[in-house]
């Protein structure tokens, strides 16, 4: 497995933004892998992308590094959020693709992320505002060869 083609990364004012293409989905979720072992409980990971642009493949890299079983993590697009308990973190998964913005300011997100948890959340375009702490954006987008991926810390 080739983890990426090619990665690029800026160093801004606001912190590090990289550029990192990948050409399969397997790739795309060592990408959520390396990014878990690098968050602190109490991150927010803000996922944005089209449908089928590999935000769950992503998350299920992410479960990968917090040492949980990637298999378990499916979308959550009905669930809305899913849990996933490790040893050390928690993992929870959110997909507000189906919410309105009344309905998404109804879940209280924001009351679910505490010091033992990361909250990966899929289009996070939806959330009425910015949750407070660290937050961390992923946009994912389709390439004519796999996946493109810029993760602004």
């Amino acid at each position: 497995m080739q983890e990426a083609q090619h990665v690029h990364q800026v160093h801004g004012s606001h912190g590090v933004v990289e550029h990192i293409v990948t050409a399969t989905e397997a790739d795309t979720a060592a990408v959520g892998r390396r990014l878990a072992t690098t968050l602190e409980p109490g991150t927010a990971v803000l996922l944005e992308g089209a449908l089928g642009a590999g935000k769950t493949a992503f998350v299920r890299g992410m479960a990968d590094g917090f040492g949980l079983d990637p298999s378990d993590v499916s979308s959550p697009t009905f669930t809305i959020v899913q849990e996933y308990r490790g040893r050390t973190v928690t993992l929870q998964h959110v997909d507000l693709y189906r919410l309105s913005p009344a309905e998404v300011a109804d879940l209280a997100l924001e009351d679910l992320l505490d010091d033992r948890s990361v909250m990966a959340i899929e289009w996070a375009g939806h959330l009425p505002r910015r949750p407070v702490g660290t937050v961390v954006r992923v946009t994912i987008e389709h390439t004519p060869t796999g996946r493109s991926i810029t993760i602004d810390r």
